[in-house]
Order: structure tokens, then sequence, then C-alpha cells
């Protein structure tokens, strides 16, 4: 009987043993590594060197976008009408106008403003917008001054990340490294090498894969954002192995708890 119970005692801590080696070659224990968690590790660390922007793309208006307008002119009053945006003027339907926010842009890429009327603006930028709509209020006011801005240009980062959010952006010119910047940066389980960027534009969705290991990303189509883009941040293997790790570990506790209590229980029988 006692070698019976000596035997069963051996053979638990030989299956805990297994176990545990088991999870280890699967990777449960192992170290996510430097090259999974370092952005740009093919640049050049060296030293100084430059190259040219070749990819950046001046943003372009499309229908959704809201437009703030500021005029300014010699005739102040007749300008103002621009500059508030809760007026309705000229026949100026209510979507046309936001009550917050400013001018809408409908679905055929027009905005309709007062004075003027309907002007067609997607697909341009705003510094064309403002020297287009300069060029039509010269009839009615003197020396326009117009400066246009988008006010509703956002992008969505979740997944992975400190700080998912949807982020407004004040600036017309900004590219995922900010915007990950914004969220916190990635965690450290994220995978780096898999960031998706959804992307709406011309009534078609699209859909990207961006490695921030890369240099590369840098000369990217897809570096810098448009309004309404999405990030999703994958999270990597490890991201499940550090959650499972405990689960894991807590498991095979309990088991090796519970073969000792039955391997007590024996011998407690066996000696009384």
């Amino acid at each position: 009987m006692k070698n019976t119970i000596i035997q069963t005692t051996l053979l638990a801590f030989s299956l805990i043993l297994s176990s545990c080696s088991f999870f280890r070659d699967k990777g449960v224990f192992k170290d996510s590594g430097y090259q999974n968690v370092s952005y740009f590790q093919n640049a050049d660390h060296s030293g100084y060197f430059e190259e040219k922007i070749n990819n950046y793309a001046p943003f372009k208006i499309q229908s959704g976008d809201i437009l703030g307008i500021n005029v300014n002119s010699v005739n102040q009053e007749a300008a103002s009408v621009f500059n508030t945006s809760t007026n309705r003027v000229n026949g100026a339907s209510p979507d046309a106008i936001n009550p917050v926010y400013g001018f809408k842009v409908d679905v055929n890429g027009n905005v309709q403003l007062p004075l003027v009327g309907d002007m067609k603006v997607a697909g341009m930028t705003t510094d064309e917008v403002a020297k287009k709509l300069t060029s039509n209020l010269l009839p009615y006011l003197k020396n326009p001054i117009v400066n246009i801005r988008v006010l509703n240009f956002k992008v969505s980062v979740f997944g992975d990340v400190l700080r998912p959010n949807v982020y407004n952006i004040q600036n017309e010119r900004i590219n995922i490294n900010e915007v990950i910047s914004l969220a916190g940066d990635l965690n450290i389980t994220a995978n780096r090498k898999n960031i998706l960027l959804v992307r709406e534009e011309d009534g078609k969705r699209m859909y990207y894969t961006i490695d921030l290991t890369k240099k590369d990303l840098f000369d990217s189509p897809y570096y810098y954002l448009h309004n309404n883009d999405v990030i999703y941040v994958d999270p990597d293997k490890t991201k499940y192995d550090t959650v499972s790790r405990s689960y894991k570990r807590t498991t095979i506790t309990l088991s090796a708890l519970s073969i000792a209590a039955v391997v007590l229980s024996a011998m407690f029988i066996y000696y009384r």
C-alpha cells in the first residue's frame, strides 16, 4: 500500500511538470521579444539623414463634410451672413446650414451658401474653395477675404491601444503616428505589424494593412489620414497568452492540490 501511495504521488508530480513543459513549449511563458514592439526597425539610426516627402496629398473635401466659413469685407454687415451659422438666407434649406457647426456638403458634393447659392466643393481643397468663393462674392462684397476649414474632421482609433476613442482633428494634415500618439500609443501586447486602416472614399470602403515596424510606412500613401478614417489595432498572440497564463497556472495549481488532497486522504486512511 505504501508503494502504491508513493507511486501515485510521483505520477501526480510528473503530470504537473509535464503540463508546465507543454505550456512553455507552446510559447505561453515566452517573452514577445524586442523585434515585436520596436517601431521603424529598418530605419538608419547611425546619424543624420533626410529624404523628400512625396506621399502627402492635400485634404480634399467630400460629401458629409461640414465647412466653417469666415468672410471679412469692407461691407462687413453683408459678409456676416457667412459668419453666423444659424442664419438662413436666400431660401437656404434647413439642412444646408448646420445650426451648430457650419455649412454641410450634400450628397452631390455641393454646399448651399448665402448670396451665391449652390457651389460645387467636393474634391477641392479648402484653399481652392476659398478662392472660388472669393471670386463668386465679388459682385456682392468689396474685397472679400475668405477662410475655410473642415469642422468635423475626425479619426477613430480602437483595439489594443491605451485610450481608444474618436478624435476630432483641428489640423487638415495629420498622420497615423500622430493619431496613435493621441490614443496613448499601442499597448505592449499590440501587433505592430497588422494595423488595419478602414477608409471610405468615392462610395467605397477600403481596407489597408499597415506595418509600424517598417520605415517604409513614411512613404506609404496611407501615412496621412483622411476624414472619418478608422484605425484598428490588432492584439498580438501574447495578449491572449498573458490573459490566459494566470488561468492556466491556476488550473495546474488546482489540479496539483486536488491530487495532493487525494494522496493525503489515502495516507490518512492507511495510517489511521
